[in-house]
């Protein structure tokens, strides 16, 4: 099953279930209106929707109409809680790598996490506005799942049951100010800004055998501009996989459905594959070169993420943002 949400005016949007080929859509205001309703009702609300879907691939949905990808929100337009994991260790490695420092050995057991700004999450076709390029921004291509309650103190086995749906994630850093950000010893914030989602969030049967409970194993193909950056394989060299993440972060706290929790940037220890950030290029550059020689993105660039199934067709319907000027509200 697919699900979006329609722009509507609303700070949540209207739910819409979308066709598996992206092309379709209804939306179903007598089963749930939002998303977060989905997810707090999973059990109730499910197989509904997918009785819609199923009517909906087989051209018999009434009222469905064509999907114009321009006007959706996120899945998940705002979120109680989106926590982004860092996963996959090779990319945490050569970035540290290139500035002359080392993975501490508790990061190989215990992930990183962060909290990220859930309240607002853009579109797949929003511009990301932002006030300077001096920031050093860049692109994140990732994975993120969405849990319905989650119990604190659950273990990666039960947490995996509580995996709903799955998405894809641009999740926007702000390089230039992340070292001191880091230096004051209290994790990221304003280099962290809004963060952009698949124009759909799918069921794991979507995936077939390329889901496993876990990760995802398909690649990751990102693009900024017309130039592809990579395709690294998002199942392959996840140190965490995401029921281990999900336990991580309901160590200490349930976990409200709606949660978003990300697998960090996509990234393989075959470098051939390309990377799925500018920072892991430029890393790779310096370890080579002694200095970064592609740089970050400016306005007008723009970044598009997107993963195909074994048929070449698009699971999630692709990110595709540009960067632009961000023009600040004038002091009364």
């Amino acid at each position: 099953m697919k699900l979006a949400t329609l722009k509507n005016g609303r700070r949540d949007g209207q739910l819409l279930v979308v066709s598996r080929d992206l092309r379709m859509a209804v939306a179903v205001p007598d089963i749930a209106s939002t998303m977060q309703q989905v997810l707090e009702e999973w059990q109730a609300k499910h197989r509904a929707l997918d009785e819609v879907y199923r009517a909906l691939n087989a051209g018999i949905a009434t009222g469905a109409f064509v999907l114009d990808v321009a006007q959706l929100a996120a899945p998940l337009p705002r979120a109680y809680q989106w926590a982004d994991g860092s996963a996959y260790l090779v990319h945490s490695e050569l970035v540290r790598k290139a500035r002359g420092a080392e993975l501490t050995p508790e990061l190989w057991h215990d992930p990183l996490m962060y909290q990220g700004c859930g309240d607002s999450l853009l579109g797949a076709r929003d511009d990301v506005a932002l006030e300077s390029t001096d920031w050093g921004i860049d692109l994140e291509g990732e994975v993120a799942v969405f849990t319905d309650d989650v119990p604190m103190g659950v273990s990666p086995q039960q947490a995996k049951g509580h995996i709903r749906l799955i998405a894809l994630v641009n999740d926007v850093s702000l390089r230039g100010l992340v070292p001191a950000e880091l230096a004051k010893g209290f994790g990221f914030f304003q280099s962290k800004p809004w963060t952009a989602f698949s124009p759909v969030a799918v069921t794991p049967d979507e995936l077939g055998d390329a889901w496993d409970g876990q990760r995802v194993h398909l690649p990751l193909t990102v693009h900024v501009n017309e130039d592809l950056l990579g395709q690294p394989n998002a199942g392959v060299d996840m140190v965490f996989d995401f029921p281990q993440l999900i336990a991580h972060a309901a160590k200490t706290r349930p976990l409200g459905a709606g949660t978003i929790v990300g697998s960090g940037t996509v990234s393989n220890g075959d470098r051939s594959v390309g990377s799925a950030c500018l920072a892991e290029k430029r890393a790779l550059e310096t370890v080579r070169d002694g200095k970064p020689g592609t740089p970050f993105l400016t306005f007008g660039d723009r970044m598009t993420i997107d993963m195909f199934d074994r048929n070449g067709n698009s699971v999630f319907g692709a990110i595709s943002q540009r960067v632009v000027e961000y023009a600040p509200p004038l002091l009364a």
